[in-house]
């Protein structure tokens, strides 16, 4: 497993990894749908699904636009998890990113303006 330069912890890193890699064999069902969209490259771009940056996984990364999307589900909701996500959303602008938060409802019920918004920012 490739060590990413950003962790400062090689164990945690491995830990990330396994993590990631179980993510991807049991994502959510909006997580299915939006990765179905990304893979065929609707969007003009490559993406990536559970990858590492820092000491935490992203749902969704374009490395080529530094472009983030994480589809958010209903612990999201919760002050504490809110807070974190704040904290990693500027931690991760600072580094350049550009990120997206979408809801699953959004992601599922609303897939068609999902891809607008996505569009948008690519451009």
């Amino acid at each position: 497993m490739a060590y990413s330069y950003e962790t400062a912890d090689e164990a945690w890193y491995e830990m990330l990894a396994e993590f990631a890699k179980d993510n991807r064999k049991n994502p959510t069902e909006a997580e299915s749908l939006l990765w179905e969209v990304l893979k065929k490259r609707q969007l003009g771009k490559p993406f990536r699904r559970q990858h590492i940056i820092g000491d935490f996984i992203v749902d969704f990364i374009c490395l080529p636009a530094k472009l983030i999307v994480e589809v958010d589900g209903g612990y999201h909701n919760i002050e504490n998890q809110q807070i974190l996500d704040k904290k990693r959303t500027e931690w991760l602008e600072k580094k350049g990113y550009k990120v997206i938060r979408l809801t699953n409802e959004e992601v599922l019920y609303d897939t068609k303006n999902v891809i607008i918004k996505l569009k948008n920012v690519l451009l």
